[in-house]
């Protein structure tokens, strides 16, 4: 099997695992606070990526960092997973799971608009053009087709998605400068952050947990969304020959996940949806679509 055959098969199973999570947050979230839910599944993901180092012979990596290195885990483990996770549980929490997941799909957009001031790069009329098709995609999905208006559905739960985007963005942004294995500093992260995570769900809802479904499926995501699925990712991406080709899997990902949120949640899918979607989809293509004629252009440069 060729290496990109590999890196799609890699990239189809990430996809996979992120098209259930939406339903695993609900489900979660029936019977949990998103604090709890946190704690459950950024616990599970310690474990997990603690194994998956021990697996691959690479545990020992996890002491042979600098103290500089450790204090940087525990600056990213605030934001990642502490505070993303927080305003993204906190958005799931409060919408349907439909409205919930894309308008989270638009950090890719964010992450763009703020390279321009973090990294340097340049904004250019097709970002701003991704921009607006993006955006009206989120004012359908929140307004649930009521654009004329503008009446959201629940805009606090709404300013959690968007929240969540432009932390989630800012996350990738200090990220480009960390030196660390992948794995180990996701491992780290999450290590150094579970501690602050423990304090504020004791503090603001207690430690005890109801066992039953909404308990298991925080363990899943912790296992799936936060653990695995970052590894098989990241073998997609170093296994593949066409990085462009195993990128556009991810748009797969959202429509497959309206699937699992019909089937399993009961949620009716509006027409609104399904045309803020597609906006959202459309606004990150034409922006992805920028990007690769670059990387063309270097290549032949």
């Amino acid at each position: 099997m060729t290496n990109q055959k590999q890196a799609m098969l890699y990239g189809l199973a990430t996809v996979l695992l992120w098209s259930t999570v939406a339903t695993a947050f609900k489900l979660a979230l029936a019977d949990l606070a998103p604090v709890q839910m946190l704690l459950v599944a950024c616990a599970a993901s310690v474990v997990v990526m603690g194994g998956i180092l021990v697996a691959q012979g690479r545990w020992h990596l996890v002491f042979a960092l600098s103290r500089r290195q450790y204090l940087q885990s525990i600056g990213m483990g605030l934001i990642n997973p502490c505070l993303y996770y927080f305003f993204l549980f906190g958005a799931f929490d409060r919408l349907p799971a439909q409205e919930a997941q894309p308008l989270n799909y638009t950090w890719a957009l964010v992450l763009a608009y703020l390279s321009v001031p973090f990294l340097g790069q340049k904004l250019r009329r097709i970002d701003i053009l991704a921009g607006l098709v993006c955006y009206a995609g989120v004012v359908v999905i929140a307004t649930r087709g009521a654009v004329t208006s503008l009446s959201f559905s629940d805009p606090l739960g709404v300013a959690f998605a968007l929240g969540s985007t432009l932390v989630w963005a800012s996350y990738w942004i200090i990220a480009t400068r960390d030196t660390r294995d992948p794995v180990v500093g996701l491992f780290l992260n999450f290590l150094f952050g579970l501690p602050f995570i423990t304090l504020a769900c004791w503090y603001t809802v207690g430690l005890s947990l109801p066992l039953g479904g909404s308990l298991a499926a925080a363990v899943y995501v912790g296992v799936f969304e936060m653990g695995i699925a970052f590894v098989l990712w990241s073998q997609a991406m170093k296994k593949a020959e066409n990085t462009a080709k195993v990128s556009n899997l991810i748009f797969i990902s959202p429509f497959l996940s309206l699937v699992f949120i019909y089937f399993i949640l009961g949620e009716i899918i509006l027409p609104s949806t399904y045309v803020g979607l597609t906006l959202i989809m459309a606004g990150l293509w034409l922006q992805q679509r920028k990007v690769r004629v670059r990387q063309r252009g270097l290549n032949h440069g």
